[in-house]
C-alpha cells in the first residue's frame, strides 16, 4: 500500500522537507505534519506494514534508517543518532525492533 493513499501529498512533502537537515528528525513533529496523528489506529498499522519492508512484522533499526524514503524517494537516510534515538522512543519492550503496537502507540502518544 502507497502512503498517497493513506495520507496527503503536501503533508509527505512538507514533512520530508522540514527534516532535509541531517540530525533534524523529530518522530513526533514527524508524525504531526505528514498526518499520521490524525490516522485511526487501523491506518497508522497499514503504514507501519509499508514501513516494515521484510515483511518481519517488526521494524528493525536498518529499516528505520530509511523511514523518511518510506514516505517519499526523496526522504533522506536517517543518521545512526536519529535511528537510535527513535528506536528508544518506540520499543518499549526492548527487544531491539518496533511491533506493530508499538509504533501505533508511539504515534498517537
Amino acid at each position: 500500500m502507497a502512503m498517497k493513499n493513506l495520507l496527503k501529498d503536501d503533508d509527505i512533502k512538507k514533512a520530508i522537507d522540514q527534516f532535509k537537515a541531517v540530525d533534524s528528525f523529530d518522530h513526533k513533529k514527524f508524525f504531526d505534519v505528514v498526518g499520521l496523528k490524525a490516522l485511526s489506529a487501523d491506518n497508522v498499522k497499514l503504514v507501519f506494514k509499508a514501513l516494515d519492508v521484510d515483511a518481519s512484522g517488526f521494524i528493525e533499526e536498518e529499516e528505520l534508517k530509511f523511514v523518511l524514503k518510506g514516505f517519499s524517494a526523496d526522504g533522506r537516510d536517517l543518521t545512526d543518532k536519529e535511528t537510535k534515538a527513535f528506536l528508544a522512543a518506540a520499543d518499549k519492550d526492548g527487544d531491539g525492533k518496533i511491533g506493530i503496537d508499538e509504533f501505533e502507540a508511539l504515534v498517537h502518544e
